[in-house]
């Protein structure tokens, strides 16, 4: 009986549409968030954005962008995520 082929891994394509789904002052927050979509298997692209402190201080924080197809999924993934109650340190 011949093995299953696997599935190929989908390549990316230069054009296509990037939506941003979240966005965090938190890298901790947003390295979960990633963790959550990839285990769902949405592909995500995780972004700095940094402000020059000096002109912004405090400005900044990490967005995550997943293809335009993936959005709906991955709303529903953060918007399940968000109504879990906090961790404190005893709980972790």
């Amino acid at each position: 009986m011949p093995n299953p082929s696997p599935q190929p891994e989908r390549q990316p394509e230069p054009n296509e549409k990037l939506v941003k789904i979240f966005d965090t002052e938190q890298e901790n927050e947003a390295i979960v968030v990633q963790g959550l979509l990839e285990s769902a298997g949405i592909e995500s692209d995780l972004k700095s954005i940094d402000a020059v402190q000096d002109a912004f201080p405090g400005v900044g924080g990490t967005v995550i962008l997943v293809r335009e197809e993936d959005a709906s999924e991955a709303e529903k993934i953060i918007e399940a995520y968000r109504k879990l109650p906090p961790l404190d340190d005893e709980t972790a």
